[in-house]
């Protein structure tokens, strides 16, 4: 049966909805992990760190169906990398599904006693529910980018030869801090704008001034890093963009700086990482002269540009290996069916549309900000 969209056309099209919803993902539960990272710092006493909770409560859980889309979208579309990938960083999920689970008991047994003690053991259960998520989805990142320990045998089996702790080298660290930083400024910046004036919101605009510095520093030295330690990898030989998943059949070599081919090939991809500096740039701006709307635009637009400068800058890869390149994982090798994406395509355009749509309906009824007398009065604030 011919379908209407060739193979090729479908796959980049499925790889670049896999990156809509990662970003999705990094901006809208971005700013609740970054909220909740900051909950200790930015409030000094039980009315202050109940309007930080209630600032977020009522879309936490809504925002966190971005990550759940995002895992089955890589299930779906890429079977080769959801089972290379979550077999591979099994220790590492497992450290983050824990750690996001303790956001919806901190949020609900938090309120169940009024001992400052309990509340306080929360509220930091509730950091590391922030924090720790935040932390190790850049170091996954930080991976990526430098390869990952697998291969694949003869029967397309993965071997994954690495260690929970060989995750954590000097790289990946940095893109660890890279990701907290983008999260706690985005954080911050939605602190300010659903939060009121005073010391929570005061205290939200100071450290995110810092996010945002260090977010423009990191995400500079990461580049350097990048570009001299010659990292990438680089397909040799022709590319069958619409031949059959199979990663045997791409050679794929280590090559010193191929992450960077893209922008020689496709000038345009610079505005990725333009952005990602210009991004926290214009939040420190908006912070700075009290322009909420701006600090949160700049914080989003920086997120969207660290995110996409990533993307942009692997494609064709997806999961490149540092131990056998050839068993790298690639828009070409990798996805599902021709027939499985174009349905998938379908269902996509049918109920996407209605998830925004939905979510922009939410967020226009919730807003507002929260006050402390809202927190003092009403019964269904945490």
């Amino acid at each position: 049966m011919a379908l209407p969209l060739d193979y090729e056309t479908l796959r980049i099209i499925w790889w670049g909805l896999l990156g809509v919803l990662l970003i999705g993902f990094a901006l809208t539960d971005g700013f609740d992990l970054g909220v909740t990272a900051l909950l200790p710092f930015v409030a000094r006493d039980d009315a202050e760190r109940r309007m930080v909770i209630n600032s977020i409560s009522a879309t936490w859980e809504g925002n966190q169906v971005w990550f759940i889309l995002g895992g089955g979208a890589i299930f779906a579309a890429w079977p080769f990398v959801y089972a290379v990938s979550f077999s591979g960083f099994y220790l590492a999920m497992f450290v983050v599904l824990a750690a996001l689970i303790l956001r919806p008991v901190g949020f609900k047994y938090r309120s169940k006693k009024p001992d400052p003690g309990w509340r306080s053991r929360w509220d930091w259960a509730l950091f590391i529910g922030g924090f720790v998520p935040a932390l190790v989805f850049g170091v996954a990142v930080g991976n990526v980018l430098t390869g990952i320990p697998f291969r694949l045998d003869g029967d397309l089996r993965a071997f994954y030869d690495g260690s929970f702790l060989g995750l954590f080298h000097p790289f990946s660290l940095l893109a660890g801090l890279l990701s907290v930083a983008m999260l706690v400024l985005h954080g911050a910046s939605w602190l300010a704008i659903k939060v009121e004036h005073g010391p929570v919101h005061d205290r939200a605009t100071r450290y995110g001034a810092i996010a945002a510095v260090l977010s423009v520093a990191l995400f500079a030295i990461g580049g350097l890093m990048v570009w001299k330690g010659g990292m990438g990898f680089r397909i040799a030989g022709a590319v069958d963009a619409l031949g059959p998943s199979n990663p045997r059949m791409t050679a794929t070599v280590a090559a010193a700086g191929a992450w960077l081919d893209n922008y020689g090939r496709h000038p345009w991809m610079i505005v990725a990482p333009l952005l990602g500096f210009a991004g926290p740039l214009a939040a420190l701006l908006g912070i700075r002269r009290k322009h909420e709307a701006l600090a949160f635009g700049g914080s989003s637009l920086g997120a969207f540009g660290i995110i996409a400068t990533v993307g942009l800058s692997m494609f064709p890869f997806i999961l490149p290996s540092s131990i056998d390149p050839a068993s790298s994982l690639t828009v070409w090798n990798s996805s599902s069916s021709h027939l499985t994406l174009f349905v998938m395509l379908l269902v996509t355009l049918v109920f996407l549309p209605i998830v925004l749509l939905y979510t922009a309906w939410v967020y226009k009824v919730l807003f507002g900000r929260v006050t402390a007398k809202d927190v003092a009065s009403n019964p269904d604030y945490y």
